[in-house]
């Protein structure tokens, strides 16, 4: 399945991820005169740029502790004590291991992207196509990496050329502003439909690796709906018409994507990750448009897994040193760091004009919540149990309530492991909102899994996110829903079995209700922080869970009295991560961190 093996190249050039300056001499194994000879090598070195991706600086690991918390998602487990690395607890500084490697990891992708360009004409006897395609895919690329700085960082330093020499690197930070403008021009033309580089996804047989255009124009609208945003986190008016213009830019590419024709949202919602978790691609709708791709279980000189599944995912007991334990008797290892807050609990229950949360022991929002198909995948339903904890594997699964054993056991259909007669119902009585994300299940991959490491992709790009990007977009261009936006929104809804018609709404309603609607539908998929920056709403979104959770099991979240409330207080800082203190003591050039750090 694999399109793309992130190893000789991303062995080669990973030194420079953790090198003292991003404008170290890059790659430090690799002796660039005697290399891009051949169309080989050119799409070796490319898969060196794509590489970055999948460190365990970025979608990896650590990615998730930078991104992973906010008021859907927290980092915990019974008496966890906080992570010490990232953002996700509320306790980073600007020396936090986890922000030093993902500034780093951008910046060596970069490197190697522009090390790409400048060499690709060296190349005898590519093919004009394929060189244009490999030219689009390292631009892509770079732009995206610049794109994360922008998010994160805001004003960052800027090159497009690459770096040899490691005397007088000294780069200051530029307006990100300027940045935008290279990030957005870079991705239309390389996705033109008639003079860029891109191919189109069906080109692509559907095996969203690599970049198509439709990944490219995706991406292009969640950069213009974050540029729309950045008013908020400067703490400046809204420029109303340079605002409308982004929104508009951000309709347009997400339009392209659903007008394009080639793409469609999965029968039902599980089977996209299905697919994720069993190492296919698009088996049966055309839904995943970008994947991060990892493969290996850690048995041979492969490196290229990651740990989808494993740190965000059920928990399950380790069966890896088991030889005998496969199957259903193994649904692989888990942590279960990642919980759902009691807001996200709360959304699958809230009608879609509600003002506020619905109670969840109101009898209208647990039938709501139990007919929305996401319920019961994204928030874990059950955990994975060993009757007589003998070491022998999982003999069966401990449901958290009623309906939701009733629900999986009518809902299977031959779409997850059963385990009959050891399905039971947990002997706790009481409420309790903290359960663990259950998105991703390792049950789905190959027999023998490996105890930290799975070859789980990750989703950077679904269809449903276009939509729901496309829906909120025209609404703010035409200060209302058009039928396209209701369209958009409609399909996210019925595919996860909402299928009542769309009341009118008004402007401000009908953004409450894609709001929502991104939570339920993405929520643990590393947008919602991102989100929340660009709608001005971090802190505001985050602030009030902290007095919930100081309640603790009176308000019915059993996280509460641990540590988990801290890791709510955060602070308007938050709007932007901290320049690595290593970066500012080497590049003199530097010389204020962003406000907070």
């Amino acid at each position: 399945m694999k399109a793309l093996k992130y190893t000789i190249l991303s062995i080669l050039l990973g030194g420079a991820v953790s090198s003292c300056n991003f404008l170290d001499k890059e790659p430090g194994k690799l002796v660039i005169d005697n290399y891009f000879n051949t169309p080989e090598e050119a799409n070796s070195f490319l898969t060196g740029v794509y590489a970055a991706l999948g460190q365990s600086t970025f979608y990896g690991a650590d990615y998730l502790y930078l991104v992973g918390g906010d008021d859907l998602e927290h980092y915990g487990g019974t008496n966890r004590s906080p992570n010490s690395t990232g953002l996700i607890c509320n306790n980073a500084t600007s020396s936090d291991a986890a922000v030093t490697g993902f500034w780093y990891t951008l910046y060596s992708g970069i490197n190697r992207a522009n090390i790409f360009l400048e060499n690709i004409d060296r190349v005898s006897k590519i093919d004009a196509k394929l060189k244009a395609q490999y030219t689009a895919e390292a631009r892509f690329l770079r732009a995206f990496y610049y794109f994360n700085l922008v998010q994160c960082w805001g004003d960052v330093p800027f090159r497009t050329s690459s770096t040899s020499d490691v005397v007088g690197l000294d780069a200051p930070r530029v307006d990100k502003q300027k940045i935008y403008d290279f990030i957005v021009s870079e991705m239309d033309e390389i996705s033109n439909e008639t003079t860029g580089g891109l191919l189109t996804a069906s080109e692509l047989n559907y095996q969203p690796g690599r970049i198509s255009k439709s990944a490219a124009w995706g991406i292009l609208a969640r950069v213009y709906l974050f540029r729309a945003g950045e008013f908020h986190r400067e703490g400046r008016a809204a420029n109303a018409d340079e605002t409308k213009t982004y929104y508009e830019q951000a309709a347009k590419y997400a339009k392209k994507v659903v007008e394009l024709g080639k793409h469609t949202l999965a029968k039902d919602y599980w089977d996209f990750f299905i697919d994720l978790c069993a190492d296919r691609y698009n088996s049966t709708a055309t839904e995943s448009i970008w994947e991060i791709e990892f493969a290996g279980n850690n048995t041979s000189d492969v490196k290229a897994e990651g740990r989808i599944g494993n740190i965000i995912g059920l928990a399950a007991p380790d069966m890896s040193s088991k030889s005998t334990v496969t199957g259903s008797a193994d649904p692989g290892f888990g942590y279960e760091f990642i919980f759902a807050t009691p807001k996200l609990y709360k959304l699958y229950g809230t009608d879609i004009n509600a003002p506020e949360l619905a109670d969840p022991a109101d009898e209208a929002a647990k039938a709501l919540r139990e007919k929305d198909a996401r319920y019961y995948w994204n928030i874990a339903p059950f955990k994975y149990v060993e009757d007589g904890g003998k070491n022998t594997g999982v003999t069966g699964r401990e449901f958290y309530e009623q309906a939701g054993l009733d629900y999986v056991l009518a809902n299977d259909k031959g779409r997850s492991y059963s385990y009959g007669s050891k399905d039971v119902l947990t002997t706790a009585k009481q409420v309790d909102y903290a359960r663990a994300c259950s998105k991703f299940r390792r049950e789905y991959e190959a027999d023998k899994k490996d105890k930290n490491s799975t070859a789980i992709n990750f989703p950077a790009l679904r269809y449903s996110d276009v939509l729901l990007m496309l829906a909120e977009a025209e609404n703010e261009v035409n200060n209302g829903p058009t039928a396209d936006a209701e369209a958009a929104l409609y399909a996210v809804r019925e595919r996860a079995g909402l299928k009542e018609a769309l009341p009118k709404m008004s402007k401000g309603q009908f953004l409450k209700a894609v709001k929502d609607e991104r939570a339920r539908e993405l929520c643990f998929e590393y947008t919602r922080h991102f989100d929340l920056i660009r709608w001005g709403e971090l802190v505001s979104s985050m602030n009030p869970l902290a007095e919930e959770a100081t309640n603790g099991v009176n308000s019915g979240w059993k996280q509460g009295p641990v540590n988990v409330h801290n890791y709510f207080r955060i602070s308007e800082a938050y709007n932007y991560f901290p320049i690595p203190e290593a970066e500012m003591a080497v590049n003199k050039a530097i010389t204020q961190n962003n406000p907070g750090w």
